[in-house]
């Protein structure tokens, strides 16, 4: 065809920094120009090939495998690395004409990457010429051998060089390549090479060197190259391509381009065709490629597996495996691993587990692979899957054919062990660690473009942080531009429209966002082959981070698809903390735990469950959250099953039913089933699926699916497959009608298949994490003091953390000793407390909830290695002299023992600052006489070294010691205890004698609303009070030239930030000073996961706080406001969720007089009484009897009055709930720091003490008749009432026009434009409507939307409106799908 042509010289991104094309771009682009075929060649790699040959096969056009790669010069070897001779190098266009070809691509481009990179990946020509077969080639681009060779004037060189070539490929696979880009040189070129065509007899080829898709990508690629090179798009000097001519053309355009230079014929542009028609390759590989495994003579994979096996249940079970039911599920297990190939891939896993044994490595299999027999009996997994009903098919499916995948957990430090072991046992060129792509983001990309554009940095980084950054959700450029998306940002949107510099840059970014930047490597998985990796897959040298020697040019999911296997060596720390708590428990009493041993279920494990049961769980793995330790004090778990169902139902969802789930557990509720068949699948879990494995039995038992095709049901409902759903749906009831289960029964089940699918957890991952969760609880609750020590020295280098624990320490009673001298070891050790210690004994936290069996006098000590700048060399030197001779009885005694040159004097110098050498003088004059220190220890030892001996010496070490002159310390004062810890903070990352917050002598838990660290979205536009020390202040000012500042505020769990607007500034910046302690009172804001206290107040008599606030309770997240219910504030009795017995304890009755509200405050400073007289709600009319007893503000905070965010079922709640679910709020009573609120919770004051409210209080008090199908008009709000007597005003205030720009900050909110009305059904299952309910709300809710929306609910026939009227939505189309179709509910908008 006159008009076809195919591209044979294209880079995508995989050329790094040069390619800007996505493969699916390039193909789709190529589709659209109507080629037939199309080449993907980039530089020196192939990370591409297998992704491009599936997106061509996807598109319809034939796929061309090729690479444009390096070459030494002629007669340099690839391993030469002379900088006079080998850093020269030519590029050469490769295609593979068949697998023969491809194959050999593989090595070339593997054998130029490990061995012969030196600037570039090299290959030379001999290694060329060994694997030229079912290669095409051509003569390149200008930077190819032939052409560079023509323009340096050496023609005759490069004649006899086009002839070596023609001869190694043959003129039916070597054609002469001609390119035209707008360089004088490359036309030059041309004329030559033209005419030799002729005289060889090849034919010619036209190309275009590709770099970008589109003619319009040219810019965008232009600012790729400055990132680069780190060059400036204005820059004279630099890397730039010739014109914007390197985009995908059709051969119109091509012909267009050569014309004015050169008249080709059109077999120029043909040969392009000829070229697509020769080569055929398929890159699609059905086989496995499993390593060979060395087996006992006289078995196969088949038998010895079976052996092992059969030996091994018969080791675990006795007399039991002969059972039938055993024998069935032994079989089953046996012939699907044969069937599907697997024998030898379990056997490479025991095989790793019998080196990890006989080296004491511990492991854990996570996932599904506890679920089998198989692996349970040959030692792969260490939990039983027939006790714990745990089905095979959940993890190996015949159904669904794919690699089996034991991911294995190791101790993070002894994981590279078990990688060298690997490579060991199968060879360094048959395992290799995985590539992995950083790609551009949208920060970064802007951060990139901005650089190479020449923005400045406060105005890139300004805009790059109006793109939110949520892990595990990232956002793109276009999200946020997009008016609807829940990424929506109007102010960036704004600065869009109204400055250029910034659309350029968003504009410019886009087109560079999800690009690969750069290549990494895998955490965890390592591939291993059954012959040489570089027959699969490209090879690329290890780097210094690898722990193999190569790294596989493809991305792991490529290799598993094409039959490599994948071997997964996860880091768990858990495991080496478990390790360590275990070597120290030998140590100190004589028992030896492994993870084989130590206690998960029965009597034996009873002290961990009780340690669960109270919440203490700090350090236990998987549930330390605050919301996992409120649903543990709530279930009180007895037994190891309780542990597995809390992580599944709490992890993935549904986090409703666990309400339920805990009062069926008590006996508190009767446990139901849709139908007695059931009973024996569900018992366990108390008539609620939990599991996915409790599906698949549903589906076998009741409708005779297969475990297999159950599996399959299981994953299509997961994933939402709506045809599969709807036709299993008829298959599953047609099933039970034949098993006698009614239909409406069989409807019901498969409705609670469909809710659950999407939630439902694996649950031989659960019992596997389920078994750590206990075994650390037990290590624990017996060995506090070996646990905690463990939990520090693993965790050493992660400040948060380390502060954490040794806050725990201290509440539990265990003293964390600082570094010292004569005790510390390298890192943290349990100690007894020494009896020349200065440390004061410790008492325990009196809230706390278990009592720890710490033994008197045990302590932690710090270890000397874990301060700044000191290290293991250091700390070695002194102990070494310290094991020796024993402990270092004043300054000159350790200055004449230890060398302190080889200490050195900045390790010295950290040392005295966090006060290791505090035994021998204060830390100031110890730092004046460092010298003196260094001075002493350098000729002492130069005496040693020259084997001088002194007359002391001869009189014996006393007399020495008596006539040795003492390093006089200066009479100067001590550093202050600021200074002091400051340094500890500064060396050691925390306060290793005390928090500043320690010496305060007040409880702060009485104080504050949450710590620093747990001020999470939990807390969003709530008000909330914390404390702790400024870390540092940076103060800016905004548009309008007001000053304000941001704060880090750090306490002893960790660090948070306050936004300190103009007018708090003003009036409070006297009380920002670095190290200060303070109190700061504020609402709460998230934006972009991450969240900030806007400050109303800032105090530093912290103790004067303490009284004021010392009779409010605790603030408690509630899970939603109060919303308006028909126009009134909402009770839960309107929707008949509470029993009627279940009445409201009001402690304070107020006056509703002449349409007033009269209340009484107490002002905090003065203790007088003042009368507030608001408006009563005209729209409630209330009978007199319930006038007397209703106030429409009982239970909520000033700061939290009716219609934020909106819950009906607030006190339903349980507490564990609501410490994670919180919603937005609005001011809407200025209430001043002197007020005591009513609560915090909140209660009426009765005799000046905060009164006791019942558990299930309803939060509004009033009871009004529900009202049918009709919306009554919402309740008004009371006016803001000031307090006169209160000396610090904290008024309500609009959003500060400042750079921060926290513009979703809405003091006053516009009328909505549009209304979504949701309807709501009930379900007749109160937890799961109450947790469905908010499910909605937060769905729905946008503090960026302009729409308003209500939620109908309907029950028997009944409908109430709840009434949202300071909520705000985006009524768009996703919104309104993903009501419909995830929440099923009715939606309307008006």
């Amino acid at each position: 065809m006159p008009n076809d042509f195919v591209h044979l010289h294209t880079h995508s991104e995989y050329s790094l920094l040069d390619g800007l094309g996505r493969v699916k771009d390039l193909v789709k682009e190529a589709k659209r120009l109507g080629h037939t075929a199309l080449a993907l060649t980039d530089h020196g790699v192939m990370h591409g090939a297998v992704e491009f040959f599936r997106a061509c096969k996807y598109g319809e056009i034939r796929p061309i495998i090729g690479v444009e790669t390096y070459q030494t010069v002629w007669g340099r070897p690839m391993g030469g690395r002379d900088a006079q001779f080998d850093k020269e190098n030519y590029h050469l266009l490769l295609l593979a004409r068949d697998m023969d070809g491809y194959r050999n691509l593989l090595k070339i481009t593997s054998q130029s990457n490990v061995n012969g990179y030196y600037y570039k990946p090299r290959v030379d020509h001999d290694f060329l010429a060994a694997h030229a077969k079912g290669l095409v080639a051509t003569t390149g681009c200008l930077g190819a051998e032939v052409p560079q060779l023509l323009m340096q004037g050496k023609e005759k060189e490069a004649y006899e060089r086009l002839g070596w070539y023609v001869d190694l490929f043959g003129k039916e696979n070597f054609f002469i390549e001609l390119q035209e880009h707008s360089i004088p040189e490359l036309v030059e070129v041309n004329k030559v090479l033209v005419p030799w065509a002729d005289k060889f007899g090849l034919g010619l080829l036209a190309t275009n060197d590709i770099h970008y898709v589109a003619e319009a990508d040219g810019s965008p690629h232009d600012v790729l190259l400055c990132v680069q090179t780190s060059a400036k798009v204005q820059d004279e000097k630099r890397m730039r391509l010739s014109d914007r001519s390197y985009f995908m053309k059709s051969r119109a355009q091509m012909e267009d381009t050569f014309r004015p230079l050169v008249d080709l014929p059109a077999s120029a542009f043909d040969n392009a065709v000829r070229i697509a028609e020769m080569c055929d390759v398929n890159l699609e590989d059905p086989l496995y490629h499993l390593p060979d495994l060395p087996i006992p003579e006289g078995f196969n994979y088949e038998s010895y597996l079976r052996h092992l096996t059969e030996e091994g249940m018969r080791r675990l079970y006795g007399d039991r495996t002969d059972r039938p039911e055993m024998q069935e599920r032994k079989e089953r297990e046996l012939r699907i691993i044969h069937e599907m190939g697997f024998d030898v891939y379990f056997l490479i896993v025991r095989d790793l587990c019998e080196y990890a044994r006989g080296r004491n490595i511990w492991w854990n299999v996570r996932g599904s692979g506890a679920a089998s027999l198989v692996a349970y009996s040959i030692g792969i997994t260490g939990l039983d899957p027939l006790k714990n009903n745990l089905i095979f098919e959940r993890f190996l499916n015949p159904g669904r054919v794919s690699m089996p995948d034991f991911d294995l957990d190791y101790p993070d430090d002894q994981r590279e062990e078990m990688i060298r072991y690997t490579v060991q046992k199968y060879g360094s060129d048959q395992v290799a660690q995985i590539v992995t792509f950083g790609r551009m983001k949208a920060r970064a990309a802007i951060r990139d473009v901005g650089r190479a554009s020449d923005v400045s940095l406060d105005q890139v980084d300004r805009i790059a942080k109006l793109i939110p950054a949520i892990p595990g959700k990232p956002v793109t450029i276009q999200d946020v531009l997009t008016e609807g998306h829940e990424f929506y940002n109007p102010e960036l949107v704004e600065l869009y429209r109204k400055e250029k510099w910034v659309a350029d840059l968003l504009d410019t970014s886009k087109q560079l966002e999800g690009v690969a930047r750069h290549g990494g490597i895998h955490a965890a998985a390592v591939i291993v082959a059954d012959k040489e990796l570089s027959h699969y897959t490209p090879l690329s040298r290890g780097s210094k981070t690898s722990i193999t020697e190569t790294i596989t040019q493809y991305e792991f999911p490529i290799l598993e698809s094409i039959g490599l296997l994948k071997v997964d060596f996860l880091g768990l720390s858990t495991l080496t903390v478990m390790r360590e708590a275990c070597r120290l428990i030998q140590e100190h009493h004589g028992i030896e735990y492994r993870l084989d041993n130590i206690p998960f279920e029965g009597e034996a494990a009873e002290p961990a469950f009780r340690l669960l049961s109270s919440g203490e769980v700090a350090g236990v793995f998987q549930v330390e959250s605050q919301g996992m330790r409120r649903v543990l004090t709530e279930m009180r778990p007895s037994a190891f099953e309780h542990i597995i169902a809390t992580i599944s139902l709490y992890r993935p969802g549904p986090l409703e039913y666990i309400p339920q789930f805990i009062r069926r557990m008590h006996g508190e509720e009767k446990v139901e089933y849709k139908h007695p068949a059931l009973e024996s699948i569900l018992a366990e879990t108390y008539g609620i699926i939990t599991y996915q494995e409790q599906i698949i039995q549903i589906l076998s038992q009741l409708a005779s699916y297969t475990p297999g095709e159950a599996d399959l049901v299981r994953r299509a409902i997961s994933k939402k497959y709506a045809a599969d759903i709807e036709k299993h749906k008829n298959i599953f009831v047609a099933g039970c009608e034949k098993n006698d289960i009614p239909t409406k029964a069989a409807q019901d089940i498969y409705a609670d298949i469909e809710f659950f699918a999407r939630y439902g957890f694996n649950k031989a991952h659960a019992a596997d994490y389920a078994v750590i969760t206990v075994q650390t609880a037990y290590l624990k609750a017996l060995y506090p003091v070996e646990y905690m020590a463990a939990l520090l020295l693993v965790e050493r280098d992660k400040t948060d953390k380390v502060i954490n624990f040794i806050n725990e320490c201290r509440r539990m009673g265990i003293q964390v000793l600082p570094p010292d001298i004569n005790y510390s070891g390298l890192d943290f050790e349990k100690q007894a407390v020494p009896a020349d210690s200065a440390q004061l004994a410790l008492n325990k936290d009196p809230g706390l909830q278990f009592d720890f069996p710490v033994p008197a006098g045990a302590a932690i000590r710090f270890g000397m290695a874990a301060v700044k700048n000191v290290g293991e060399g250091p700390v070695n030197v002194i102990l070494r002299n310290r094991r020796e001779e024993g402990p270092f009885e004043n300054l000159e005694d350790f200055c004449d023992r230890v060398d302190l040159r080889q200490v050195n004097k900045r390790a010295l110098e950290c040392l005295i600052k966090v006060g290791a050498l505090d035994r021998f003088g204060r830390r100031r004059p110890l730092l004046d006489v460092l010298e003196q220190m260094m001075a002493r220890s350098g000729g002492a030892q130069s005496a040693r070294d020259s084997g001088q001996i002194s007359m002391f010496d001869l009189m014996g070490e006393d007399a020495g010691q008596t006539q040795a002159v003492p390093i006089q310390l200066p009479p100067v004062e001590d550093a202050k205890s600021r200074e002091r810890l400051l340094w500890e903070k500064e060396l050691l990352g925390v306060f290793a004698s005390s928090h500043p917050l320690q010496q305060l002598s007040v409880d702060l838990s009485k104080i504050v609303t949450c710590s620093c660290a747990e001020l999470n979205e939990s807390y969003d536009e709530r008000t909330v009070t914390v404390a702790g020390m400024i870390a540092s202040i940076r103060t800016t000012f905004t548009k309008k030239s007001d000053k304000m500042a941001f704060v880090q505020l750090e306490d002893l769990q960790g660090q948070c930030e306050v936004v300190v607007f103009p007018r708090t500034y003003l009036e409070f910046q006297d009380q920002l000073e670095p190290d200060r302690v303070v109190l700061v009172k504020g609402k709460a804001q998230s934006r972009n996961g991450r969240t900030s206290v806007l400050a109303d107040s800032i105090q530093t008599a912290v103790d004067i706080a303490h009284e004021i606030v010392s009779d409010e309770e605790k603030y408690q997240v509630k899970l939603l406001d109060v919303p308006t219910f028909n126009g009134t504030g909402a009770d839960e009795d309107e929707f008949g969720l509470n029993d009627p017995s279940d009445e409201a304890d009001v402690d304070e009755v107020p006056r509703v007089m002449g349409g007033e509200v009269v209340r009484e405050h107490t002002n905090g400073y003065s203790g007088d009484t003042i009368a507030v007289k608001v408006p009563a709600p005209a729209a409630v009319r209330m009978p007199e009897a319930v006038a007397e007893s209703f106030d429409p503000f009982a239970g909520l905070d000033n700061d939290d009055l009716p219609s934020s965010e909106s819950n009906p079922f607030a006190n339903e709640i349980p507490d564990w709930m609501l410490a994670e679910m919180g919603g937005g709020g609005d001011d809407r009573v200025t209430r001043r720091p002197g007020d005591k609120p009513h609560a915090n919770g909140s209660h009426a004051q009765k005799n000046g003490k905060p009164s006791q409210v019942a558990s299930h209080q309803s939060p509004v008090a009033s009871r009004q008749s529900p009202v049918t199908n009709q919306p009554s008009p919402v309740v008004s709000q009371p006016s803001p009432v000031p307090s006169p007597q209160s000396p610090i005003s904290s008024p309500q205030r609009p959003s500060e026009d400042t750079d921060y720009a926290l513009r979703n900050t809405q003091y006053a909110m516009p009328a909505p434009r549009r209304t979504l009305r949701i309807t709501f059904s009930r379900s007749g299952q109160l937890d799961r409507d109450k947790y469905r309910l908010r499910e909605i709300v937060e769905a729905v809710r946008d503090p960026k939307g302009r729409d308003g929306f209500v939620i109908v609910m309907e029950s028997d026939g009944t409908r109430h409106q709840l009434s949202f009227p300071n909520e705000y939505c985006t009524a768009n189309e996703r919104l309104i799908n993903e009501l419909r179709t995830h929440f099923r509910v009715d939606v309307a908008v008006e």
